[in-house]
């Protein structure tokens, strides 16, 4: 039985430390181009959100806006018609203390009128 020496072979050695090296160095590249690219696209992502929570607010104030004058508008328009029927009933009252018969009279022909009408 002959031994063999054992050779060792540096070169392949050192192209398969090289050939790490080199996948290592490209991996590395590939996840940096990757972080970049999703850093990117989540500022793009966030300013898009945030340009739009902007309009969201904006359409919210206005309509807000838009409610609050409609409700003033509305209260108005209440406050002068509850004036009207005050002052409407406060005419009827002044012309029934005036002519107590005559506003009998009417108030017995309006029933009748509107039994007549309602019996149909």
């Amino acid at each position: 039985m002959s031994k063999n020496p054992v050779s060792t072979d540096n070169g392949g050695s050192s192209r398969i430390d090289e050939s790490a090296e080199r996948i290592k160095q490209a991996t590395t590249n590939a996840v940096a181009g990757t972080k970049e690219a999703v850093t990117r696209a989540a500022d793009h992502v966030e300013a898009s959100l945030h340009h739009a929570t902007d309009k969201v607010a904006a359409g919210a104030h206005q309509a807000n806006d838009k409610i609050a004058d409609a409700s003033e508008r509305g209260r108005a328009a209440y406050d002068a018609t509850m004036d009207r029927a005050d002052e409407w009933l406060a005419q009827v009252r002044d012309y029934v203390r005036e002519k107590p018969v005559q506003s009998v009279a009417i108030a017995l022909g309006a029933g009748w009128l509107l039994g007549r009408l309602l019996r149909r």
